[in-house]
């Protein structure tokens, strides 16, 4: 593995974490961990910038899905300071997972995102 390619698959595990913490103190904690001071969230139901936005956008998602958490799926592929990853959100309690995308992510040169351009695949309706 080389050092570009762990660099990438630390960031999306550091996101992964601020995505799936439940408790506010963590998320805010976890959020400040994997990105920027000004960094960013966009997908078709957000923009974001900033830690307490993206904060805010995370809790929204548990209050929504609660009792479900965002897993990979498939490898993270990367060049320079982008990377992009496939996810799904699964329901701890029967595995189903109603919602899937892919994250593109900028990283700056500390490894923290700076950007994050999401695209949902798979969405229930009313979301």
């Amino acid at each position: 593995m080389s050092a570009q390619t762990d660099r990438y698959e630390s960031a999306v595990t550091r996101y992964f974490e601020a995505w799936n913490a439940r408790v506010p103190e963590a998320r805010a904690r976890a959020v400040a961990a994997a990105w920027a001071p000004q960094g960013s969230y966009t997908d078709p139901l957000s923009d974001v910038r900033g830690h307490e936005g993206i904060v805010a956008v995370v809790a929204a998602a548990h209050a929504r899905f609660p009792g479900f958490a965002f897993r990979l799926t498939g490898a993270v592929d990367g060049h320079h300071d982008t990377a992009r990853f496939s996810w799904e959100l699964v329901s701890e309690s029967d595995g189903t997972a109603p919602v899937a995308g892919f994250d593109v992510i900028t990283l700056d040169a500390e490894g923290l995102i700076t950007s994050v351009l999401g695209f949902l695949d798979r969405v229930p309706a009313g979301v």
